[in-house]
């Protein structure tokens, strides 16, 4: 699955790259290698944001959360696009 990942207002590390990816394989394994995941992480007050759009042929699949931990946040996204997922597969 390739992983597109953009940071706003945020420091860009490598661990969170390296658990963005590992969160997409969860997905991946549901669509398959020509899927695309397009996260955008942000900061906005005390909260961190995570969207994540994924696209697959052509279905589009697209989750949103906040929360105070982006790690959490994260686990939101991927719960959301899941969800959609396996409603549709």
């Amino acid at each position: 699955m390739k992983c597109e990942i953009t940071f706003r207002n945020m420091e860009h590390t490598d661990a969170l790259d390296e658990k963005i990816k590992t969160k997409s394989q969860k997905i991946a394994k549901y669509l398959g290698p020509e899927a695309t995941a397009e996260w955008v992480c942000w900061t906005q007050k005390n909260d961190q944001i995570a969207e994540l759009k994924v696209n697959y042929k052509k279905e589009h699949y697209i989750a949103k959360a906040t929360s105070e931990d982006l790690y959490k946040t994260m686990d939101m996204v991927i719960d959301k696009v899941s969800s959609q997922i396996s409603k549709k597969h």
